[in-house]
């Protein structure tokens, strides 16, 4: 037991006096009636009240002590925890190309791959954390920030709006994901890609763009997403304002993701389904879990309240007493 304001105790030095005090008093108490002599009555039985008589004033002596310990704030330490964290900087870089609307995942593709995306983001809170999203393009959606909420709110907001998804530009969506985290304060430093197709535009290739990330000691996650199945989708309308389809047959390269992950000291994935890339994140959420830098510290617990009471009950307990079976007549 520790005391957070520990010159309140010196206030208990005032229980010598007042004891002092009181048993002055009690000698030069004067009797309220006048008896020459007590001889008579010295083999009658004491009263139990003549016991009790003062249990009053110890009473109050305990209500002040215990009113004291409060003002001086008691605590315990029997609690212990690691505090300092060392988080890593993570970029999700994430294809946002027009065969990501293919629903062989539900709703489809991208929204899949935005739920769990958000769930990953959340379960890393001593991160920094960036969003790419690439097609014909890239950009980045957000740079490297810890404030994972407003990062989560802007992965919600992808739409195949956001950009050209007539193709897809791996090595442009890997190289704008490392000029974003190249500069990190952070140790460790991981880029997550996740494509459902082939490099087929853009003006740096995926192998030169993931040679760069080795030389700067970043690893890439590589992640292909959906099935082998042909899908059909809807591309567009004609002049009557029909749908225009197109079959969609398979063209992921797992050949160069595999690579990319691999010259890097990354992993690739394959994701079939909605529940297997939630997988893929958890796995990599382990594989990538923050380094704690341990220091122990002791965390503080308020125990006043048992003296508060107490103290409120011995008050209660006076009052009763004086105003009942040791009240004084007269007063």
């Amino acid at each position: 037991m520790t005391f957070a304001n520990p010159g309140y105790l010196i206030l208990l030095i005032l229980l010598v006096p007042a004891t002092g005090f009181y048993i002055w008093r009690q000698k030069r108490a004067n009797a309220a009636l006048q008896m020459p002599s007590t001889l008579p009555f010295r083999h009658l039985p004491r009263s139990w009240k003549e016991y009790l008589r003062h249990v009053n004033f110890g009473l109050l002596l305990a209500a002040f002590a215990l009113c004291v310990v409060v003002m001086a704030r008691p605590q315990s330490s029997d609690s212990w925890s690691q505090s300092s964290t060392e988080g890593i900087d993570i970029v999700l870089t994430l294809d946002v190309s027009y065969s990501m609307q293919i629903q062989d995942f539900k709703p489809n593709r991208l929204e899949a791959a935005k739920d769990v995306a958000a769930s990953f983001i959340s379960g890393r809170p001593n991160d920094n954390i960036g969003m790419v999203v690439f097609g014909k393009e890239s950009y980045t959606l957000c740079p490297m920030t810890s404030d994972h909420a407003v990062l989560a709110n802007m992965v919600q907001g992808i739409n195949f709006d956001l950009i050209d998804g007539s193709l897809t530009a791996i090595g442009n969506g890997l190289v704008t994901a490392l000029n974003r985290i190249r500069n990190g304060e952070a140790k460790s430093k991981v880029v997550i890609l996740l494509t459902d197709g082939s490099n087929n535009a853009g003006d740096v290739s995926p192998n030169d763009a993931a040679s760069v990330a080795q030389s700067l000691g970043i690893r890439v996650y590589t992640i292909g997403v959906g099935t082998d199945k042909e899908f059909e989708m809807t591309t567009g309308y004609d002049i009557f304002g029909r749908p225009v389809k197109q079959t969609i047959k398979p063209d992921l390269d797992e050949d160069l993701l595999k690579n990319m992950a691999k010259n890097t000291g990354g992993r690739y994935f394959r994701a079939t389904s909605k529940d297997k890339l939630t997988a893929i994140f958890e796995e990599i959420d382990r594989m990538e879990k923050t380094k704690l830098s341990v220091r122990e510290f002791t965390r503080k617990d308020e125990e006043f309240l048992p003296f508060a009471l107490l103290a409120i009950l011995f008050l209660a307990l006076h009052v009763v007493l004086r105003q009942t079976i040791l009240k004084n007549i007269p007063s």
